[in-house]
């Protein structure tokens, strides 16, 4: 398939269109093993107050005219996390949603401006459940696409095997002779000096002025995500506090969150939260990380009151989002996301 070569082109579409039917049958399967456990599908709005507060997330802006003839600030979503968040907070138990979302600044192989997140919500229940989850849709993904291994390129990763479960912290030391923890202190504030100290010693590049977080960033990328994956899944679990977003510290150890990723082949598929409730800490990371964005990209993003408000009454819970588009393109070993895509983003 040529990617120069319009997607509504007759010929590339006849060679598209087993995958496009494989994704049908996927979404099907994991609807269908929702509904068996008692998930409500709903459907999120699109139009937010604000496209989400993490620093390097870029959304989509546009304006709500409203019947005055006054313009209001709104924008796409980057997830549908704060709309779902505020359902538990209404009272719903168990829920998923297959949404489209929102990036600006993402495109590639892996990435499209517009893609289809898959998120779902269990109250009451640890975030590991998410994991058996996320394993059990990998594997009905693979069966519907005839598959016996998820493919990337040249890798393959067998979702049938028992996952790998590796913290951030071990898969720092094991992929990439990294002490992680030697550079967050006790409170779960991070020390550059000591990571960078790392870097240098392991013959990593940085500049000046990189951040604990950009530093931990390129580590993660060069050293650590191409080994993730190969053979067999990967949960990479207990992300360092500092880089939590949305998920409540482990009971015990301020240094890491309930925060943990799926890969396979090398590619991240999911990520997912024992989540936070608490407001007060939540509008702080938010008012972290937009200052970050308006240090990097000079500008920022408003808050979600409603958001923030209902945290104070919302149970405890566990979210993942997945790239429901990715699943796809690694069950049926297609090389781009745009080519499980119904119609491509132009």
């Amino acid at each position: 398939m040529n990617p120069s070569t319009p997607w509504w082109n007759p010929t590339f579409h006849a060679d598209r269109r087993p995958l496009l039917l494989a994704r049908n049958r996927i979404q099907a399967a994991i609807r269908g093993w929702l509904a068996g456990e008692a998930f409500t599908e709903v459907d999120p709005a699109a139009l937010a107050i604000s496209p989400g507060n993490e620093a390097h997330l870029h959304g989509f802006a546009t304006q709500a005219i409203g019947n005055d003839g006054l313009a209001r600030p709104m924008y796409l979503h980057t997830s549908p996390e704060f709309a779902m968040k505020k359902l538990l907070a209404a009272g719903e138990t168990r829920i998923h949603a297959f949404s489209h979302v929102w990036r600006n600044r993402e495109r590639g192989p892996l990435h499209s401006p517009e893609f289809t997140m898959l998120e779902w919500y269990r109250v009451g229940e640890g975030y590991e459940t998410l994991m058996a989850d996320a394993v059990a849709f990998l594997r009905l993904a693979a069966g519907q696409a005839g598959a016996s291994v998820l493919r990337f390129r040249d890798q393959t990763c067998d979702p049938f095997l028992e996952p790998e479960r590796l913290s951030v912290a071990e898969a720092f030391d094991v992929h990439a002779g990294v002490d992680l923890l030697a550079s967050i202190r006790a409170d779960g504030s991070t020390d550059a000096g000591r990571l960078g100290a790392e870097l240098d010693r392991i013959g990593l590049r940085r500049a000046e002025d990189d951040t604990w977080s950009d530093m931990l960033s390129r580590v993660l990328s060069e050293k650590v995500e191409p080994r993730l994956g190969q053979g067999r899944v990967t949960i990479l679990d207990h992300y360092p506090a500092a880089e939590a977003a949305l998920a409540r510290k482990v009971p015990g150890d301020g240094r890491v969150a309930e925060r943990f990723e799926v890969y396979a082949c090398g590619v991240e598929l999911a990520n997912g939260f024992g989540e936070l409730t608490d407001p007060e800490e939540q509008r702080r990371r938010f008012q972290a990380e937009m200052a970050e964005k308006a240090r990097v990209y000079g500008e920022s993003y408003p808050l979600d009151e409603d958001f923030l408000a209902s945290l104070s009454i919302m149970p405890p819970a566990a979210g993942i989002a997945m790239g429901f588009d990715r699943v796809v393109m690694l069950a049926t070993g297609a090389p781009r996301v745009d080519d499980v895509m119904w119609t491509p983003v132009p």
